[in-house]
């Protein structure tokens, strides 16, 4: 893929801001550089820039080269950058499946770029003649998130691969937040073979660390290197380095915690099947369940309100996704822990 043709020429002829960090490698004793406190209080300089010791322990972990690898302030900042670069605003247009996570749109319409939306079959399956009929000349990124938000489905590894060959002068994003949830596979091992990839990840899901802000795009060491001139000079405090180290450290807590998720998602979805209200629970490979509801005498988008502001009234907070595309009737439910999953379950016995 030839970058000049996708990204902006303002990005192309960009000078990056640059600090002395940035071009120091090894180890130094006095640093008189930034203008910092000299008083050590642990957060009185300024974080490594480039986050280096984070990226080897993910380098190690995912088998991928630490220049395919950027940290942002949570995924979102990934997202928007993808806008930054590659889309020029009331001019370029992208392309996402529906329905999805919200903030593909959310940062399309900060940054002034058409987003178009090609619907998923009526069971959230990938519909390539949908898709085909958004894309044109202006397309510059197509958006998938596999495990899918909120249907929670995985696509197949082939059918991504396909997205990505057959639309080698676009940039696909593959979003795979949920993706240690799933045993359908993760699309990093085609980073070497396809330089039009980015593939998103998280450490706010499976890795529990939600409140430090940290996400994670993969792509080709020349596209991560665009992402590293436009961002932020210190976009990762160093607090947010430290608990990714540690969490990094500890694989196996994060290994413990999938697997009592997964049983606990099965458990949720049998006490919930035996509940005369739902009528639909689709098929996850998220640690969330998409469930349709159905109060006698109520539509579909009555009874997924009455059931949310029930729940609500009682303390117990899902997410009412009725009014999303193909959600009709709707409610999301994260799995939690065996007591939060039965207070739901005895809860929703009382309707």
């Amino acid at each position: 893929m030839d970058l000049t043709k996708v990204i902006r020429k303002n990005i192309l002829a960009l000078a990056p801001y640059s600090c002395a960090r940035d071009e120091f490698k090894g180890e130094a004793s006095v640093f008189i550089d930034a203008n910092e406190s000299p008083y050590e209080n642990g957060v009185n300089r300024y974080p490594d820039p480039l986050q280096h010791e984070v990226k080897v322990l993910l380098s190690q972990l995912k088998k991928v080269s630490e220049v395919q690898i950027f940290l942002g302030n949570g995924s979102d900042e990934a997202i928007d950058l993808v806008y930054r670069i590659f889309c020029e605003p009331r001019i370029d247009n992208v392309v996402a499946i529906a329905p999805s996570y919200g903030m593909y749109k959310v940062c399309a319409d900060v940054n002034d770029v058409e987003y178009r939306s090609a619907s998923l079959t009526d069971d959230f399956q990938l519909d390539l003649s949908a898709i085909s009929s958004k894309v044109d000349d202006k397309t510059k990124v197509l958006w998938i998130c596999s495990p899918n938000n909120p249907s929670g489905n995985a696509f197949s590894l082939n059918e991504l691969e396909e997205l990505v060959r057959c639309y080698n002068n676009l940039v696909v994003v593959v979003d795979e937040a949920y993706i240690d949830f799933s045993d359908k596979g993760t699309m990093l091992s085609l980073l070497d073979k396809y330089d039009n990839l980015i593939v998103l990840q998280t450490f706010s899901k499976a890795w529990g660390q939600a409140a430090i802000r940290c996400g994670i795009a993969y792509a080709s060491p020349e596209i991560i290197m665009y992402f590293n001139r436009v961002k932020y000079p210190y976009n990762i405090n160093v607090l947010t380095q430290q608990a990714a180290i540690r969490a990094l450290s500890q694989p196996q807590v994060h290994d413990r915690h999938v697997e009592e998720i997964l049983s606990g998602r099965e458990i949720l979805r049998i006490l919930l099947g035996s509940l005369p209200i739902v009528e639909h629970i689709y098929p996850s490979d998220a640690n969330f369940l998409l469930v349709r509801v159905k109060i006698q005498g109520m539509d579909a988008a009555k009874s997924a309100d009455h059931v949310y502001h029930y729940l609500q009234n009682k303390g117990i907070i899902v997410r009412n996704r009725t009014r999303v595309h193909l959600c009709q009737g709707c409610l999301r439910i994260t799995v939690g822990t065996p007591e939060e999953n039965s207070t739901l379950y005895e809860t929703l016995k009382t309707i």
